[in-house]
């Protein structure tokens, strides 16, 4: 299995319908500034202590800044016995160029 999705890729989901959970992994400070809509806030550091959040079972997408931290997210959700996590190539700054033009870079 690929644990990689472009923004256009997750564009394309979420156009589906598809039942995907998007977890942010940056800051809140970041989060406030610019995000995916329908995505929820789980700083990379709480992860650990916020996995009874998440369904095993669900599709997660990890988001963050450029793709790095998500990455990270995406090894550990697996590692943790989460079967479906993929990793937002690029992050919120991708989705920014290539998706949505309206979600502010920083």
């Amino acid at each position: 299995m690929d644990f990689a999705i472009s923004p256009k890729e997750l564009k394309k989901s979420l156009d589906n319908g598809d039942k995907l959970v998007l977890v942010d992994v940056r800051e809140e400070w970041e989060y406030s500034l610019a995000k995916v809509d329908g995505s929820i806030l789980i700083p990379l550091g709480t992860l650990p202590q916020s996995l009874a959040q998440l369904n095993r079972d669900s599709e997660i997408i990890a988001i963050c800044h450029h793709g790095m931290r998500s990455a990270d997210a995406t090894n550990f959700l697996l590692q943790q016995g989460f079967p479906k996590v993929k990793n937002l190539v690029g992050g919120i700054d991708a989705w920014s160029t290539q998706v949505d033009g309206t979600v502010p870079r920083y």
